[in-house]
């Protein structure tokens, strides 16, 4: 048993309620929480309460922040048919974008109870795998009432009848219930634009008298992380991010400095908090907080803006089916609203029919699938089907499309009734690869989406966007996740990423081979032609002609390179069986090494992500090249175009100067300006060879499908 009701106080002797089955209704007040687990960093949680009987969730409460004593006051009212069934009682601490941390369980006997009667309960919370650890309590006032039934014989069977429809129509109304309520807490109002600009005159934590800072974001169940500035005190971080409205009302932005410590905790250098209901929306406003207990400040920029496009409906309601909404989104987005909004690129419409076959991860042979969509850092899920390892969720979610080049990733997961969900498929899906209104079976990956994993999901996408400001937001920096990962060092991934950067500087010295060859006369006839070339090129050399040859490569390969499969070059450039066979290095170092290790991981994680960085770009490159995006190729086309108009009619000399006035003078011109490299930017979109593995569809045996079985016996 996870927990016990503590004894109640009563002065009043009620009938108890008999062991045997019926009707009765149990009213439940969640009140309050006393000292519960600590699960976030800061040393607090972002508790909720899950109801759940007979193995069903029947309620969720609202999530409470940064509290280790919530007051929830809600109430709900359940059915029940069966006494013997005890009401479970489970509190997890909600993280977004990640699995939730359970916190404790209870069991709540309702063959004990009372009738008719309101009776405070007192839970503590226990955890059967650390059963001695003290978890807290939950208080709870709790009513349980006979449901009243007009004939009394009960073993009449239009009785029987009437009682299973009954039964019936409460539980598909409670699932209604929990539905709209699950949906609800999922939407948001509004979007809080930040740009993270400076900070001023911040302690020294290191003993060479500076810091090495970074800021932390959170609002609501939202949490974002900076980059961090080594060796300053007035740290220049220009970073760009979008957070969530849930309320109206706005929401407290919360706002930590810290020192980064190689080794060791990192040190706090400061607080300060705002208040978003006292800003005005649809303006931008130039703050500087105060850090609270400390000296110093932080410089941001923060805009309150109206809400995205997002919504989650059942598919009886898709705004893309209907017709006369469907020509006001595409006229929305045409190209004679090009210059209106540039921040609202397009907007994406998925609907979520179904899964088939799934991984069983219950002992019972079953599993409690959801599924949990994500785009960039907006985040929607559907409801559970309990005990199914074919699912039907039938929803239909809009998102709003701010980056064309987003990648929607789609994970399947198994609902745990103590623990953390257990992962059972996923799928990575970009934009720019979807054809819209084509109902498709996508095979599950695994977690790293190297490889398959059992089950099949169906979906149905739809992308309408407008393609100027799609193309004006190629060049700007792309959105970051809020929560990432850890980097991990891992030996297996140092090795490939080594691999392929060893493969692109093999490139590099086959071309540099070839060109020397011809300096050494190896061949008589390639040499001549090479001179003959090298004379006419440098006599006639001007400086279009140089995006003039890059416009040639990239027209030369949409002609004769567009029918190769780049997906088939990815993948034979890895072998992702190889990578299944050793994913986790063990750490067999004492623990008295822990600063030395840190210090190592450290050096071991910058060079596993130096050579990922320079790997990606060079196969970025050969990719844009290629036509593996054929949106940015195109974009590329056009780009090059303008450059080669623009180096033919403009002197060399005058664009120079124009990029060194601009340069000089854009710190004076916004002194808060974000400075971005538009070319990096670009490429940034592109993706890698490991990007198009991930991206790259498994084709589906529709043979083998649950279905097609049934359908076909023989």
């Amino acid at each position: 048993m996870s927990g016990t009701a503590a004894p109640c106080s009563s002065g009043v002797t009620s009938e108890r309620a008999p062991p045997s089955s019926g009707m009765y209704k149990l009213e439940v007040e969640l009140r309050r929480g006393h000292n519960l687990a600590v699960r976030d960093r800061g040393g607090s949680s972002d508790p909720y309460v899950k109801f759940k009987l007979a193995g069903k969730e029947v309620f969720r409460s609202k999530t409470i922040h940064k509290n280790l004593n919530p007051v929830w006051d809600e109430k709900t009212t359940l059915i029940v048919d069966c006494l013997s069934d005890p009401l479970y009682v489970k509190v997890f601490d909600y993280d977004f974008g990640l699995q939730d941390d359970f916190m404790g369980s209870a069991y709540l006997y309702l063959e004990s109870l009372e009738q008719q009667r309101t009776i405070p309960v007192t839970l503590v919370l226990k955890d059967s795998q650390h059963p001695d650890q003290d978890l807290g309590t939950l208080d709870l006032a709790v009513t349980l009432t006979p449901k009243d039934s007009p004939i009394e014989e009960r073993r009449d069977s239009t009785t029987m009848l009437l009682r299973r429809s009954w039964k019936r129509s409460t539980k598909q109304q409670q699932s209604v219930r929990l539905s709209e309520l699950h949906r609800k807490s999922q939407l948001w109002r509004g979007i809080v634009s930040i740009a993270l600009i400076e900070g001023r005159n911040l302690i020294p934590m290191d003993p060479n008298g500076l810091s090495d800072p970074y800021v932390k974001f959170r609002l609501g169940p939202q949490k974002y992380k900076s980059k961090t500035v080594p060796k300053t005190l007035s740290p220049q971080w220009r970073e760009q991010f979008d957070l969530h409205l849930y309320e109206e009302t706005g929401g407290v932005l919360e706002i930590t400095v810290w020192d980064k410590d190689t080794g060791r905790r990192d040190d706090f250098i400061g607080r300060c908090q705002l208040d978003l209901s006292t800003l005005s929306k649809e303006r931008t406003h130039h703050l500087e907080l105060a850090l609270e207990e400390s000296r110093g400040s932080v410089v941001l920029l923060v805009t309150l803006t109206a809400s995205a496009h997002v919504s989650i409906a059942d598919l009886s309601v898709t705004p893309l089916d209907d017709p006369q909404e469907r020509r006001e989104i595409l006229r929305r987005y045409g190209v004679m609203q090009s210059f209106s909004n540039w921040k609202d690129v397009g907007i994406v419409q998925v609907k979520v029919m179904r899964a088939e076959g799934l991984m069983a991860a219950d002992v019972t042979g079953k599993s409690d699938p959801f599924c949990v969509l994500e785009l960039n850092n907006d985040r929607l899920q559907t409801h559970t089907v309990y005990k199914n390892l074919n699912p039907e969720w039938n929803k239909v979610f809009t998102f709003n499309v701010k980056d064309i080049h987003s990648v929607l990733e789609v994970t399947v997961f198994d609902e745990d009734r103590d623990r953390s969900a257990d992962f059972l498929g996923k799928v990575a899906i970009p934009l720019l690869h979807v054809r819209n209104g084509e109902r498709k079976s996508y095979a599950l990956k695994n977690k790293d989406l190297t490889g398959p994993t059992k089950g099949v999901l169906h979906l149905e996408i739809d992308v309408i966007y407008n393609t100027f400001k799609a193309s004006l937001k190629t060049v700007v920096p792309a959105e970051r996740k809020y929560i990432e990962e850890e980097p991990k060092v891992s030996k297996q991934l140092l090795q490939q990423n080594f691999n392929r950067v060893k493969r692109c500087i093999m490139v590099l010295i086959s071309y540099g081979t070839y060109i020397n060859s011809c300096f050494e006369w190896e061949s008589a006839q390639r040499s001549i032609v090479s001179f003959v070339v090298f004379v006419v090129v440098v006599w006639n050399f001007e400086l279009y002609m140089l995006p003039l040859a890059l416009l040639l490569l990239l027209v030369w390969n949409y002609f004769f390179s567009s029918s190769r499969g780049t997906a088939d070059s990815a993948e034979a450039v890895f072998d992702w069986e190889d990578e299944e066979e050793d994913k986790e290095d063990k750490e067999s170092e004492p623990k008295g090494f822990m600063g030395k290790l840190y210090a190592i991981q450290d050096v071991f994680i910058s060079v596993q992500s130096a050579l990922d960085d320079v790997a990606s770009y060079g196969e970025r490159i050969k990719n844009t090249a290629n036509w593996t995006v054929p949106f940015l190729s195109w974009l590329a086309i056009a780009a090059l175009c303008l450059a080669t108009v623009l180096l033919f009619l403009v002197p060399l000399r005058y664009l120079v100067l124009a990029w060194g006035v601009n340069k000089f003078t854009k710190k004076l011109r916004d002194p808060f300006m974000i400075d971005n490299n538009e070319l990096l930017d670009f490429l940034s979109r592109v993706p890698s060879d490991v990007q198009v593995m991930h991206y790259r569809e498994l084709k589906v045996d529709l043979g083998q499908s649950p279905r097609r079985r049934r359908a076909n016996p023989s």
